[in-house]
């Protein structure tokens, strides 16, 4: 069970936000003062009234006036101020958390959903900034009328005040029961939505292939259960406010007829005036409101505080790829790679990864040749460290990655995946991808030497073309021209190619296959390959088995082993079983 309140864990935002928020405090603390003053007034009023006194009335009225006029000035103040000051600390949260997030390895992406991230970073995150608001802005000032109403209260006649408080404890029991039920279900609720959401990114991401397998009523099913679950969830917290309410108004009713009772009884024994039961009445009227205001806002602070849990939930998270305390920029390499007695799996007990060992010189292409899932892409992903290897050492030029920044080693490696990547955004913000300031000039050398330069000229906007969502404006082969573009903009001497060409149509692939040959010249070159026609001209083959290198050389060494090689190039080209 939970011992301390989600919300302590915001105070590292709050500080720097501290002058804000005494100022708007400061402000709170004018307005609070003003109901007793505005209570003691109306007694005045109450005995003026009854004593024909009109001179008197004007005067208290004017008085009146005043205070009304100096508590909406200092609530202008406490609202703007705390306004400005909840979306300051929400955009610190947001931002935190977003550069968190960036920070965690590969595998957390893998397993964790797209939706759920995304529904945390803007639903949670604006939840906990308005709560925030509403904290300073609505519930400390209502507790501080509370105080000071009652403490008006207790001056004009603690014996009446006394035997009211005897209902707050039912009232607080009460509130505090039903907030944490609240909270329960409000955390349930968010969990529901998160899921919904993943769902939404599957389908949209994925509508394609909905559409090519006439799956539409099946995704419909899916997300009308999950729908539904997300109505349950809600409707549960919903219900239990709609009880909670009227209990609540019940007790405040309670509490104005025993005002009345007890304030009469309290006349005829000379312990009060009318005028002191009536500003005694108007103490107790400006009870109601805050009351009211305080019940609904600890409920949304319960509920939120579930917001407030799944954000410091992620930025809790420690990455399992990080720089070390002492990590070095990798300068200006040569492209020398090692691997030394690499072991790695993605779960215990499992390895793909086998006592890997091998080096690769300068200027190298080495093609990756195997079945699929015998560990290639998983050799070339701890290159630059996606993710680290359990066991043995991997090297660039005789420096131990692990020992490097990971922006410095990052930098030293292009990879033109398989299945592009484009952002929204201009052509040339996709060629020069991850860079502030870029030039031109160097962008289209760049897409020169990719054989995109030629259909970017065809659009009207050039280079200012925008790509739109995932590039989908653009065809397969242009895409992958951009995603070479992109690898020759950063200029690495380390390029991984995760056989670029097998999607494409035999124009498209020589145009491709030409920009490969550009950027492949004076670099370490690792090719997965899937078809072996494009690693005939490789330095070497590693041919690749449940995560162990059975063979090594040249296309024409292993043919001649009449080895495994040899059974996979039978197997594509001749026909072979």
């Amino acid at each position: 069970m939970k011992t301390r309140s989600s919300y302590t864990q915001l105070l590292p935002y709050l500080l720097p936000q501290g002058a804000t928020i005494g100022l708007a405090l400061a402000c709170t603390l004018v307005f609070t003062a003003c109901w007793p003053i505005l209570a003691w007034l109306s007694k005045g009023i109450a005995q003026s009234v009854g004593d024909g006194d009109l001179d008197a009335i004007l005067r208290i009225c004017a008085i009146a006036l005043s205070v009304f006029f100096v508590q909406k000035l200092a609530q202008f103040g406490q609202d703007t101020l705390m306004a400005k000051a909840a979306l300051i600390i929400a955009l610190d949260l947001r931002k935190t958390l977003y550069s968190h997030l960036q920070k965690q390895s590969l595998d957390y992406f893998e397993t964790h959903k797209t939706g759920d991230l995304s529904y945390r970073l803007t639903e949670d995150v604006d939840r906990v900034g308005e709560v925030i608001h509403k904290i300073f802005q609505q519930f400390i000032p209502c507790i501080l009328q509370l105080i000071a109403v009652l403490g008006y209260a207790i001056y004009l006649n603690w014996q009446l005040t006394l035997a009211l408080l005897i209902a707050a404890p039912v009232m607080g029991i009460l509130i505090g029961w039903f907030g944490e039920k609240i909270r329960s279900f409000s955390h349930r609720s968010q969990n529901r939505i998160s899921d919904l959401s993943s769902l939404l990114v599957e389908v949209f991401s994925g509508i394609r292939l909905i559409k090519a397998f006439a799956a539409e009523d099946y995704t419909l099913e899916q997300f009308s259960q999950e729908a539904e679950s997300n109505r349950r969830a809600k409707y549960a917290a919903e219900r239990l406010k709609a009880i909670q309410h009227p209990i609540i108004g019940f007790l405040e009713a309670v509490c104005v007829l025993l005002i009345f009772l007890l304030g009469g009884w309290q006349i005829s024994q000379g312990n009060l005036t009318g005028a002191e039961l009536f500003s005694y009445g108007v103490a107790g009227a400006m009870l109601i409101d805050p009351v009211n205001i305080t019940t609904h806002n600890y409920n949304e602070i319960k509920s939120s505080e579930a917001s407030v849990d799944r954000v410091f939930e992620i930025l809790s998270l420690r990455p399992q790829v990080s720089d070390r305390a002492n990590a070095q920029p990798l300068d200006t390499v040569t492209g020398k790679v090692e691997y030394c007695h690499v072991t790695f799996a993605y779960e215990p007990q499992k390895p793909v990864l086998k006592n890997l060992s091998f080096l690769v010189q300068p200027g190298e292409t080495i093609a990756l040749v195997g079945s699929s899932g015998a560990g290639k892409s998983t050799m070339m992903n701890l290159l630059p460290r996606f993710y680290d290897p359990d066991g043995g050492e991997i090297l660039i030029d005789g420096v131990k990655i692990r020992d490097c920044t990971l922006g410095s080693l990052r930098r030293q490696i292009g990879i033109v995946p398989q299945e592009t990547i484009l952002f929204s955004g201009t052509i040339a913000q996709n060629i020069a991808f991850g860079q502030r300031d870029f030039d031109l000039k160097a962008v289209e050398v760049a897409a020169r030497i990719a054989n995109a330069h030629q259909f970017i000229s065809q659009f009207s906007q050039g280079y200012y073309t925008y790509v739109g969502e995932r590039g989908v404006n653009l065809s397969g082969g242009q895409r992958q021209r951009l995603a070479i573009a992109r690898a020759v903009f950063l200029d690495p001497r380390i390029l991984i190619l995760d056989e670029a060409t097998s999607a494409l149509d035999s124009e498209s692939e020589a145009l491709v296959q030409e920009a490969l040959d550009r950027i492949m010249q004076d670099r370490t070159v690792f090719i997965i390959a899937h078809r072996l026609a494009t690693v005939r001209r490789a330095s070497r083959l590693f041919v690749i088995e449940s995560g162990e290198m059975i063979e090594s050389g040249t296309h024409d060494q292993l043919l001649a082993q009449n080895g495994r090689y040899a059974q996979f190039y039978a197997q594509q080209f001749l026909g072979g079983n």
